[in-house]
């Protein structure tokens, strides 16, 4: 068996997005040990993030569906758990994270990706027109739920997850003119968030005053200290130049908070440059592409829904993280996938990665299975579908 030949086999579905996957966790050492020491950490949360990618994608992508719906209502809970923790950090609500056993992790990541499952399973069984009110009490609930659950704590992922699931919405053929009320209604629910917020700060503790003092310090106002992050992600950005100080060779690094998560781009072009932050902008560019060849030859409309919601939600996360650091964006707190420190972060981009390599692998009709498997496969199916009903 040759080298190609047993890649394949251990790590099936698209080779592309393997390719990807693997440059990118790689690659990511390099940052991450040059801006902390907690590289060995990392290597943990790279190896179970694997692990996790090469376990769910041998799973039969069908399943997910039914599934989606268990993990939804999992995650609303811990999303309401951590919410009624309560923990403030200068008076703001900072309740994002649950920690057991010492190890800490972000509901708000596993909800948004069962939330865009839920979402195109949702639109993938549905026939004939939509009704508004209707697909409030069937397909709309959990977008509300997920989004009133995080913004209290965290402003750029409820935005991620609203604007990902109307995207889904609009491109599972959800009407426009119903998406339009739904932008609308939670538009308003933004500006009475704020307006509570204000009014009673003591007993709705809030980042509302981070929110505006990034977005007043994106446009040019705020002191030294507001604008200390960004400028000094600028300055090691403009150091790097075309080709880097090279790797662990960067200055600013030593001074510039979240070295190796928020800002870690910053980090890359300073020690690799021009070259290497191009590289890494195209690698995720290449991901979108193959994962949008893998949503076209996808069996059914599930799997290309899955396949298209998920990418772009990686995709779009990467985009925002590089745009803050080249300040072409406000500061938002998000990492970049694969690459920045954090175990909830890699652990849930590698769990919807993994589902992306399930449609890959067409095995959502159970076509390549043996009649004793699909039997146990079809019983076990019915039984998802049963309780996603009830």
């Amino acid at each position: 068996m040759n080298p190609m030949e047993r890649f394949t086999t251990y790590f099936q579905g698209s080779t592309q997005i393997w390719m990807i996957t693997l440059l990118l966790a790689v690659f990511s050492f390099l940052p991450v040990f040059s801006a902390s020491t907690s590289v060995y950490m990392h290597m943990a949360h790279i190896t179970l993030g694997l692990v996790i990618a090469q376990g769910v994608h041998r799973v039969p992508y069908r399943f997910f569906g039914p599934l989606s719906t268990l993990f939804l209502w999992i995650s609303l809970g811990l999303l309401a758990f951590t919410i009624a923790q309560g923990q403030t950090i200068g008076g703001a609500n900072s309740s994002r994270w649950i920690y057991v056993w010492g190890l800490s992790f972000q509901p708000s990541a596993l909800a948004s990706v069962t939330l865009l499952v839920f979402l195109a399973r949702k639109l993938s069984k549905h026939e004939g027109p939509w009704e508004f009110k209707a697909s409030i009490k069937r397909l709309l609930w959990p977008i509300f739920a997920v989004c009133a659950l995080v913004l209290p704590a965290n402003f750029s992922t409820t935005a991620l997850i609203f604007v990902n699931s109307m995207i889904l919405l609009a491109v599972g053929g959800y009407p426009m003119r119903h998406v339009g009320k739904i932008v609308g209604a939670g538009v308003l629910f933004l500006a009475l968030f704020i307006l509570i917020a204000k009014a009673f700060p003591e007993a709705m503790p809030n980042r509302v005053d981070t929110w505006m003092a990034r977005i007043d310090t994106f446009t040019g106002g705020g002191d030294e200290d507001e604008t200390y992050q960004t400028t000094l992600a600028m300055t090691a950005i403009a150091e790097g130049g075309v080709k880097g100080m090279g790797p662990g060779r960067g200055l600013h690094k030593h001074f510039l908070p979240q070295n190796n998560s928020d800002f870690i781009y910053a980090t890359i072009v300073e020690e690799y440059g021009l070259v290497g932050g191009t590289a890494v902008l195209l690698m995720y560019l290449w991901f979108m592409l193959a994962s949008v060849r893998v949503a076209r030859r996808a069996h059914d409309l599930f799997g290309r829904l899955v396949v298209i919601g998920l990418s772009f939600a990686i995709s779009m996360q990467a985009m925002i993280n590089m745009a803050v650091a080249v300040n072409l964006f406000p500061v938002t707190g998000q990492t970049l996938p694969l690459v920045s420190a954090g175990g909830s972060s890699i652990w849930m981009t590698c769990l919807a990665i993994g589902i992306i390599l399930a449609v890959s692998r067409g095995r959502g009709d159970g076509e390549t299975m043996d009649a004793d498997m699909e039997a146990a496969n079809s019983a076990e199916l019915e039984s998802l579908n049963s309780l996603e009903d009830a």
